[in-house]
């Protein structure tokens, strides 16, 4: 990447240790904790109502994640987000299974009508429903997508202003104005519960020691991809409960080396 490689980024965040305040689900809370912990960052969990604001004003950067909704999860997010934009703190919205309801739609639109996101990031299928595109969800998963993450990566950023990252066999991260296409990674990721999630809550950290938000998210989601393909040939063989215990392991040791050799993107 031009002004900052994503390797030098990881090294910022293990040297920095940004405090990451995630509103997440109840999935993935326990997975996303251990993997900013194994890649260097500080994560914290803060969701009550009665301190989410407070709580986004100490923090590097905010994460909402619209996992498992309720009433009052929505209004510490939105709390939170608000606090956040008020003291220049960034925030990243991951839209979990926007398209699979209205309600969980609604929701999400909500969210970015109501606060500025530095990045929203998302499968195709969610991003793609976030802007009008219909696309099938199976629950909260993308299911048969077929949609170039480039075009819907450029015009999800142009209407939802903001960055966008669209994750797939692809990774696409453009602000509208370039696009960052990121082609590492392992279909083994989607075989664990809560990597998406926590991808989303690595670009906040990553967010948190670089300003832009586009090389932001582009170095974390090569940084995250690197780190799954190191860790499938580990374990040698698709196995997904010594994948999760190896990949936080490479979240924790991939280094500036590890990343600039294997890491494979490009702007265009």
């Amino acid at each position: 990447m031009e002004k900052t490689k994503p390797g030098e980024l990881i090294e910022k965040i293990r040297k920095n240790n940004p405090l990451i305040h995630n509103i997440t689900n109840i999935v993935v809370a326990n997975f996303t904790a251990n993997g900013l912990l194994a890649l260097g960052a500080s994560p914290v969990m803060a969701d009550a109502v009665e301190e989410t604001a407070e709580m986004a004003i100490v923090s590097d950067a905010v994460v909402l994640n619209i996992g498992t909704l309720n009433e009052k999860t929505v209004e510490a997010m939105i709390l939170a987000g608000k606090s956040a934009n008020q003291h220049g703190v960034p925030v990243v919205l991951d839209p979990v299974g926007a398209g699979a309801t209205q309600y969980r739609t609604e929701i999400a639109q909500k969210l970015i009508n109501t606060i500025h996101f530095s990045v929203i990031r998302g499968n195709a299928a969610e991003i793609a429903n976030l802007i009008g595109i219909e696309s099938d969800i199976k629950g909260v998963d993308a299911a048969n997508v077929n949609i170039n993450t480039t075009e819907l990566a450029l015009e999800a950023a142009r209407k939802l202003k903001a960055t966008v990252a669209v994750s797939g066999k692809i990774d696409a991260v453009s602000n509208d104005s370039v696009v960052y296409l990121i082609h590492n990674g392992h279909p083994i990721l989607t075989k664990v519960t809560g990597t998406g999630c926590l991808l989303s809550s690595v670009c906040g950290a990553f967010l948190a020691v670089e300003k832009d938000p586009v090389i932001a998210a582009a170095s974390a989601l090569t940084t995250y991809g690197v780190a799954g393909e190191i860790a499938r040939r580990k374990i040698e063989g698709d196995f997904p409960g010594s994948f999760q215990i190896e990949f936080l392991n490479q979240l924790s040791s991939i280094n500036q080396h590890d990343i600039e050799h294997y890491g494979s993107y490009k702007l265009i």
